[in-house]
């Protein structure tokens, strides 16, 4: 009996002494500038290029494509640096994507847009293997117009078979304050996509929801744009009766800007955690800590 006690105390002492792993720490970010998705002789030498921005070390990590906004006018990819360097610490492969905007003198018109997306993600299937990340394992996010884009991109296959790929090269959609119904002879859309209604019509996400679609996570603010509240929430349903994944969300406390801006910020912001959320639920990859 005596010969026992030690065993005892220990089995007594242990959990005073039980060890806690700590949680695992953020990458470092590597940085890569300018990188050209189009290379052929009509490539734009600008709006044809992405910046990569990769959790240093790591090998077989997931991937996140984000798209901006800017009413398919206006932006850069040089304006979200704090958002990639916010996924790259988490240990998510991300590409920032710049594409063709619709100027003044409108020669660049939809679908001008969608076919720069879709070149961009085509380059990242085939290439991002080379900078430790997962071709299989590409997720799609875009703010506003480029909210409309990715949804574009996953809802008509016609985009990813002109680079011999289908919807299941896409893992995950997430948009963010998205636009989903093109309509005709609206100010706001005339410019970019003309007043056909079969054009805006086969532009519109909504209208091309046929089933056997990625999962999606659709976010908007409760101070967004009006219509991009019901917009969200019947693009969401739509997907839903199709009996494709989907979920929508409602950050509050947000505007149409400021859901992007505090995206950027910390994993820690409602958005940014359930983008992370979504990441690890379709992928192997496990949230870091701040």
């Amino acid at each position: 009996m005596t010969a026992r006690l030690p065993w005892l105390l220990l089995a007594m002492l242990a959990p005073q002494f039980a060890f806690t792993a700590e949680p695992a720490k953020l990458y470092e970010v590597d940085v890569q500038t300018d990188i050209a998705y189009r290379t052929d002789k009509e490539a734009d030498a600008v709006k044809h290029k992405l910046d990569l921005y990769l959790p240093k070390g790591a090998k077989d990590v997931p991937v996140l494509m984000f798209v901006h906004g800017g009413s398919w006018k206006t932006g850069n990819k040089a304006m979200y640096a704090t958002l990639g360097a916010t996924f790259a610490r988490q240990g998510i492969a991300t590409a920032i994507v710049n594409y063709r905007l619709t100027g003044a003198n409108n020669t660049v018109k939809h679908p001008d847009h969608i076919n720069d997306v879709a070149a961009a993600f085509a380059w990242l299937h085939e290439n991002i293997g080379k900078y430790g990340g997962r071709p299989d394992r590409i997720f799609v996010a875009g703010h506003s117009a480029g909210g409309h884009l990715v949804s574009l991109l996953a809802t008509d296959e016609t985009y990813l078979k002109a680079h011999k790929l289908t919807f299941k090269a896409i893992r995950g959609v997430l948009p963010l304050s998205g636009v989903y119904e093109i309509i005709p002879n609206i100010r706001i859309f005339d410019d970019q996509f003309g007043t056909n209604k079969d054009v805006c019509k086969a532009a519109s996400p909504t209208n091309n929801v046929v089933g056997k679609h990625p999962p999606f996570l659709i976010c908007y603010a409760d101070r967004d744009f009006p219509t991009i509240d019901k917009m969200s929430e019947d693009f969401c349903k739509k997907l839903g009766d199709g009996k494709c994944e989907a979920k929508v969300l409602k950050i509050d406390n947000r505007n149409h800007f400021t859901i992007i801006v505090q995206l950027s910020l910390n994993s820690e912001d409602p958005c940014t955690a359930a983008m992370l959320d979504f990441i690890e639920k379709h992928s192997e990859w496990k949230r870091r800590q701040e």
